[in-house]
Formats: C-alpha cells, sequence, structure tokens
C-alpha cells in the first residue's frame, strides 16, 4: 500500500539528512496523507503552532504527493508554493528518484496531467465558489494554512462598489444618471455622519440600506446593468427584514470624501460544503482549536464526515516563559494604559542588556502609537513601530496582523510582551455584525466566535519565541480574573510561570551570546 511505501521511503529520507530539523511526527503525518489519497477520504489535521510557524510538516506531505500515482492539486500561499518548489519538492525528488511532473498556475494543466498544480488559495476559491471548469472534480486537494481559510473564503465572496464604479454606472444607466447622483450624494451625506474609528468602516445603517434599496428599485428595470452593479443588487435583494445584512457595510476615505460599499455572508457553510464533495481534500492548520475534531472550525466552513488528527507539543523544547502580573488593571478601565505603559517600559529595561529582538504587540491603534512613541524618546532609533528593518537589539512595537504577515521575516524575540488578548474588538464593525448575527440566533458569541478566534492568533503569535525559548509577558489580567484565563493558559502551554521580574529572567541570552 501507499502508506507503507511512503513511511519506509521517507524514513529512509530523514535518517540521510544529517543536520535535518526533526519533528517526531513526519511518519504519521505521510501515512495519513497518503491514506486520505488511496482512500479519497478527506482529513483535518493540526500540527501544532510552532510546527506550523516553522513549516517542518511540508516535508510529509510533499513525499506522499510525490509517491502517488494519481494527480494532486496543493493549494499554498505564493511564500509557500516558492518554498516548496526551491527546496522541498527537489530535494524529495532527487532522494525518491521520481519525476513527477510539477506545474504553477490558476487552472489545471489538461486531462492526461498526472502531476501536483501547485496553485493558490484565491485562485483555487475563485473557481470553486464561481461556475468553472478550471479545476476538474475528483484531483485529490491539499491545502496548507487553513487557520487563515475562512478569510481567504470571505475575501473571495464579498462583492464591492468602489467609487469608480458609480460613474461607470452613470454612463451605463443615463436615464437614471439623477436618481444615481442623488443616491450617491445622500449615501455620502450620511456615512460621513458617523463618527471616525480606527478602521475606517461602519455597519450600513437603516437609513443607508433604504437609499440603496431605493437606487436597486430604480435599477432593476435597467438592461445591460453593469456586472458589479447586477450582482451586488442580487445579493442585498435577498435580504429581509428577519434577515438583515450584519455585513454591508462601508469604508470610507474621509479627505477624499470617498466610499465603497462592500457585502459579505456570515455563514460560509452553505457556500463551501458543495466544494468539500466535488473532491477529496487534505487540510492543514496549526492550531484551530484544543479538540481533535475541531468542531467548531468544521461547523463553519461546512466540513463534516472528515479524519482528525491533532499532533502534541513538544513540552520541553516548546516551553515558554510566561510572565502575568495579578495587580494590573483590566483593560477596559482607565487606569490600563498608565499601568500598561509603566510596565512595558520595566520589562524593556530589565531585558535592555540581553541580546536579540523584543516585539510589543499592541491591538488597539492610539495605544500602539503613544507606546511607540513614548519609548522612542526613551531608546531612540532600537523602537520601531510595523517596521522590517530592524536593530540587532531592536525592539519592535506591532498591531497583531502585522506580526502574523512578518514573524517568518524577523528573528525570533528573546522578549514579546502582548498588551491584551487578541479577543475581536467590538468596536469593529465587521466583529460587531457577526456578534449581532450570533445573538439573534440566541449563540453564545464569546465561547463560539471572539474566544476561538483569540486562541488561535495568540498560538501563533507566541510560536516564534517557542523556538528562541523566550519570555512571553501577557500584561491582560483577565487570564487571572476570567473564567476563560484556564483555556488561555492551556493553549499557550508547555509554559513556566513567571510571578516576578528580574534582570536575572534574561541573563540567559547574554550567556549564550558569550559562550
Amino acid at each position: 500500500m501507499i502508506e507503507a511505501e511512503v513511511h519506509l521511503s521517507l524514513h529512509n529520507f530523514l535518517r540521510s539528512q544529517a543536520g535535518f530539523p526533526s519533528w517526531p511526527h513526519h511518519l504519521t503525518m505521510a501515512r495519513l496523507v497518503a491514506r486520505a489519497l488511496r482512500l479519497g477520504r478527506s482529513a483535518l489535521i493540526q500540527v501544532g503552532a510552532v510546527c506550523g510557524y516553522q513549516g517542518l510538516y511540508r516535508t510529509s506531505f510533499i513525499a506522499s504527493a510525490l509517491m502517488w500515482h494519481g494527480p494532486v492539486i496543493i493549494v499554498a500561499t505564493e511564500a509557500v508554493q516558492q518554498r516548496l518548489l526551491r527546496v522541498e519538492i527537489p530535494r524529495l525528488q532527487q532522494w525518491l528518484q521520481v519525476n513527477k511532473p510539477i506545474r504553477t498556475g490558476d487552472a489545471w494543466p489538461g486531462s492526461e496531467f498526472q502531476g501536483i498544480l501547485l496553485t493558490s488559495p484565491e485562485a483555487w476559491l475563485k473557481k470553486q465558489l464561481t461556475p468553472s471548469n478550471d479545476f476538474p472534480p475528483g484531483i485529490p486537494t491539499i491545502i496548507d494554512g487553513v487557520d487563515d481559510l475562512e478569510d481567504w473564503v470571505r475575501e473571495q465572496l464579498t462583492q464591492s462598489i468602489q467609487p469608480q464604479d458609480w460613474d461607470q454606472l452613470i454612463l451605463a444607466c443615463p436615464y437614471q444618471a439623477e436618481t444615481i447622483r442623488n443616491a450617491r450624494a445622500q449615501l455620502t451625506q450620511e456615512l460621513f455622519k458617523h463618527p471616525a474609528n480606527p478602521y475606517e468602516c461602519y455597519l450600513i445603517s437603516q437609513t443607508e440600506a433604504d437609499i440603496f434599496k431605493h437606487l436597486c428599485g430604480a435599477l432593476k428595470s435597467v438592461e445591460g446593468l453593469p456586472e458589479v452593479w447586477q450582482k451586488f443588487c442580487q445579493d442585498f435583494s435577498k435580504t429581509n427584514e428577519h434577515s438583515p445584512l450584519p455585513l454591508f457595510w462601508a469604508t470610507t476615505a474621509r479627505r477624499q470624501g470617498l466610499f465603497s460599499l462592500n457585502y459579505a455572508p456570515i455563514e460560509l457553510a452553505e457556500s463551501l460544503s458543495p466544494i468539500w464533495q466535488r473532491q477529496p481534500v487534505v487540510l492543514i492548520g496549526s492550531a484551530l482549536e484544543s479538540e481533535t475534531e475541531a468542531p467548531l472550525f468544521r461547523q463553519r466552513l461546512g466540513l463534516d464526515d472528515v479524519t482528525c488528527l491533532k499532533f502534541a507539543s513538544d513540552s520541553q523544547s516548546e516551553a515558554i516563559q510566561l510572565y502575568i502580573p495579578y495587580q494590573l488593571p483590566l483593560p477596559n478601565t482607565p487606569e490600563f494604559q498608565a499601568a500598561f505603559i509603566h510596565k512595558v517600559r520595566t520589562l524593556v529595561c530589565l531585558s535592555a542588556t540581553a541580546p536579540g529582538l523584543t516585539v510589543l504587540l499592541v491591538g488597539d491603534v492610539p495605544l500602539k502609537a503613544q507606546v511607540g512613541a513614548i519609548l522612542a524618546a526613551e531608546f531612540g532609533s532600537r523602537v520601531q513601530v510595523e517596521k522590517t528593518c530592524l536593530d540587532e537589539n531592536g525592539i519592535l512595537v506591532s498591531g497583531w496582523e502585522f506580526w502574523r504577515e512578518h514573524q517568518a521575516v524577523l528573528p525570533a524575540p528573546q522578549l514579546l510582551t502582548i498588551a491584551t488578548l487578541p479577543l475581536p474588538s467590538l468596536e469593529h464593525p465587521l466583529v460587531a455584525g457577526r456578534v449581532a448575527h450570533y445573538k439573534r440566533s440566541h449563540q453564545d458569541w464569546f465561547r463560539l466566535f471572539l474566544l476561538p478566534t483569540a486562541l488561535n492568533e495568540l498560538q501563533r503569535a507566541v510560536a516564534p519565541v517557542r523556538e528562541s525559548q523566550g519570555i512571553v509577558a501577557l500584561l491582560d489580567s483577565r487570564v487571572v480574573n476570567r473564567s476563560y484565563g484556564s483555556q488561555v493558559l492551556a493553549a499557550l502551554s508547555p509554559l513556566a510561570r513567571i510571578n516576578y521580574l528580574d534582570p536575572s529572567l534574561f541573563a540567559h541570552g547574554n550567556e549564550e551570546n558569550s559562550a
């Protein structure tokens, strides 16, 4: 069987690679992927945050894909594709002595192709979510990095009306020009009444929805309506009083006086369920949920009958030192900001003599800028706000999104300080819209949406520190004052708790450097 062949070949390959980064689960994962290919049965694999960050697991599924006798699609980001093409695939091809053709592209090369096609999530989802023959059904598909799958899908399903689309609409519908101009003027007036927020986007109010509804009604009988308008109005008209548009929102450019309208469904399962029926899929993520079966993730994505596997962390090599102060004010109190800044200064001063990068993760946009300015005044050019060009002893002040996108190209920090748990902010209109949907359904929006999102983000953010066996300072006292704190600590395991701050905590960095 293919499982036994893959196991033996990969085992011999790993033994031959002197200095090859070890991961104890290579053979288990390779066998599961090979089994999925042979049986045509879908699988969901959680490799762990550290392994996901390092990308070690990719050797396993590449070996299975190369040894499988039929065609395979691998869905991965451009950066991962380049890694596979330049390192993983050539190295394994040489050892396995297989000449399976490898292609990259946005469509299937042809009916005779029996090799591996590398394609991007955007290209694959775009063709899967619309009627298309670019990817024939039945071809086993491996999707890498599914921690971001929901974002990829929602991005593909988002319909948008950009400022220039209004001009195109007027040109296409000259007899409705006055109605179109009036609707745009009314929407501009209403949208810019909203108080400014850091996200520059706003859920559409009922008044604004009524203006757009009136416009769609006027355009209903128009022939030759631009496709973007036709699709947008069609989606908008599907809603009713019992099913409002919680993710109908506007993004604004206040200085230019411009806005765009956007629509995206909240529920993704209905759109995705047919995709999983067309071909067997192996979905690989880092730390989707604490449970092996990942029930919430599967429910949101319409994944029913799949084989689930979750690999345990290495409790010795991946342990972090975790500092959580007990007396810090809660994040939603007026006292928090001053106390947080004082604690950050203390941490930075204590670690100043230790070599390595210091990272401060601050989700609050105004607070992030303020912390950056305060630290820059004291520590000079060592401090950078969301920049990748850093000194050897640099201090990076960053939001969660920037850190997630760039942590792979930055050195592993010796100190990671986290201001607050990365719970999605209810002040963000899109988060508020999703929470409203859970409330209407009488579901626990915190434990079904906010907390799982935060735990996944937290585990991925901390992964580089595990590699350096550094220190994580989590300055959110809700971890020790709220019932869900135990789930946060479980997600951060393996760890060693620190209850004090002392320069000796950072001495190991100096000792390693001198050695």
